[in-house]
Formats: structure tokens, sequence, C-alpha cells
């Protein structure tokens, strides 16, 4: 528990200097970016003196440093502006939409957690014999299958083809839990498919080393039964390399889903930075990017706690 405290405790003090980080940075790169936000506001036809008075209005002839501070503080009260007309509160849009992200990050990530443990655990047990040959190809065709590109075959099979799933769209559990499910499982399988085939790799390598290691085969020599071995030990040390890169990869997941909510016309946060990109609302892209960010970092933190709670032998943290 000590070391899960002093873990704790060295992340949550450099979580505010992440964060410093990725603001300044979201900031920089939008500030930068090609695009006038009083034109975009205004549109093309605005006179000179309009979109003079919109700058002024909205703090955008400010030197940078004040306008970043500004972005600070507003992120502090969690407010991240308005839209371009008609404007719209981005933090209640957000809220709307970041639900649907994270359904969509979780449920890939329960799918390759899954699908990647026993397909790596069946390889590693045969190694080298047809079981792994056929994984193995599996996770090189999955690995080189961008997801929006299967997204959209699952949709030609399975909504267009044979029609036994929906092509898109999104209901919520709780109104109906039979078309979440059905409404859920094609993009959640498409997000998932690439990170498990090369997460398959990573189990069944873990695996491997832990199963020739000494006290394996001591323990079945001892009359050990191997299914309790394996349960009790293998399977246990072999899952600290593998937890470690899902958490690597839940960045991507999480950007992965955004691309995949277009696809599926899903009302997540790829929709709204689809807006903003559109739009040219910097403040809405601001405001999704950052959102996105530091919900990585945090999920990172969770990470690195399971790595103790999986392999309480660990005491260097």
């Amino acid at each position: 528990m000590g070391n899960i405290l002093r873990l704790l405790g060295r992340r949550l003090v450099a979580l505010p200097f992440m964060i410093l980080g990725i603001t300044l940075l979201v900031f920089i790169v939008l500030h930068f970016s090609p695009g006038d936000q009083a034109t975009a506001a205004l549109g093309e036809g605005a006179s000179s003196d309009a979109k003079e008075a919109y700058r002024a209005a909205h703090g955008l002839n400010d030197p940078l440093v004040v306008q970043y501070l500004s972005f600070l503080g507003r992120l502090v009260r969690l407010d991240f502006g308005v839209t371009t007309p008609p404007e719209s509160p981005i933090s209640t849009m957000i809220a709307g939409a970041f639900p649907v992200t994270l359904q969509l990050t979780f449920w890939g990530v329960v799918i390759a957690a899954i699908v990647s443990l026993v397909l790596g655990v069946v390889a590693a047990l045969w190694r080298d014999r047809w079981p792994d040959q056929v994984i193995r190809v599996f996770s090189i065709a999955a690995v080189a299958t961008p997801s929006f590109w299967l997204g959209i075959l699952l949709i030609q099979w399975f909504a267009v083809g044979w029609r036994i799933l929906p092509s898109g769209g999104y209901t919520s559990f709780f109104d109906d839990p039979g078309k979440y499910a059905t409404s859920m499982l094609m993009p959640s399988v498409a997000l998932a498919i690439p990170v498990c085939a090369s997460l398959i790799r990573v189990v069944r390598t873990s695996m491997v080393e832990e199963l020739d290691r000494d006290y394996v085969r001591t323990a079945i020599g001892n009359g050990v039964p191997r299914g309790e071995v394996l349960r009790k030990n293998v399977l246990r040390n072999a899952l600290v390399t593998p937890v470690t890169v899902l958490g690597l990869r839940i960045g991507y997941l999480l950007g992965g889903a955004v691309v995949i909510e277009m696809i599926f016309s899903m009302p997540g946060m790829g929709q709204l930075i689809l807006n903003g990109i559109t739009n040219q609302d910097i403040n809405l892209v601001q405001g999704v990017v950052v959102t996105i960010a530091v919900t990585f970092v945090a999920v990172n933190i969770v990470v690195d706690l399971l790595y103790l709670l999986i392999n309480p032998r660990i005491r260097t943290v």
C-alpha cells in the first residue's frame, strides 16, 4: 500500500505540470494555425471594422502571454468559451459528447484486452505449432488493417450486405439496451482489432518468457498442477508488460475513437472536432483536444497503479 500511495503522490504532483504542458502546446499550435477567428465568426463578408471590433471584444489583439493566461483561467473554471455563431457553450457540448467517446474507448479496451489475452496465451501454450501460426497470421493481418478501413468494411458486410446491424448512429443504454449493444458493436470491434493484434504478440512473448523460467519447471516437477501454476503465477507475472503497453495504447484508442465516430455517425468528440475544423472554430478544437489529452494522462496514472497491483513484488516506483 505504501508503494501505491507513493506512486500516486508522485503522479499527482507531476499532473499539473503535464496538464500545463498540454495546454501550452495545444494553445500555441492552434494560435498559429491558418484561419482567422473573426472571419470564421462573422463571415467573409464582414467589414474590417466589424472584425477588428470582434478581435478587441474577445481579446484576440492581446499579447500571446495574456491570451494564454486567459485561456488557463477559463480552463480552471471548465469554461471553454462558446462556438462561432450561433453561439453555444462548448463545455455543455463536450459534456454531451464526451461520454459517447469514453464508452466507445472503454469497449474497445475491453475487446482488445480479452481477445489479446486469450489468443496470446493460446499462442504461448502452443508455440511453434499450428494454433500459434494461425494466430500469428491473424495478428500480422490485423496490425496492417487501419481501423477506419475495417469500420467501412464492417458496415459493408453487416449493415449493407447482411442487414443484421445498424450502419451508424448511437442509442443510449438507458433508452434501449439492445439497440445500444448493436450500435456499439461494430465501432468497438473496428477500434479494437488493430490494437489487440499488436498486443497479442506482447502477451505471447511475456507468457513464453515466464513459462521458460526455472520456478515453473520446479513447481510442476514437485507435483503442483500445471493449470494452477499457470493461473496463479505465470499469468499474473506475464501480465505486467501487456498492461503497460495497453495503457500506452489507450491514447491511440481515444484518437481512433474520434475517427471511428465520424464513420459510424456517432455524436461523440469526433463530430465536435470535425465541426470545429470545418468552421475554423479554434475554441471548440481547443476544448476537445485538451479534454482528450488530459483524459489520456489520467488513464495512464491509473495504469501505473494497476502495474503495482498486478505485481506487488515491485518495490521501486
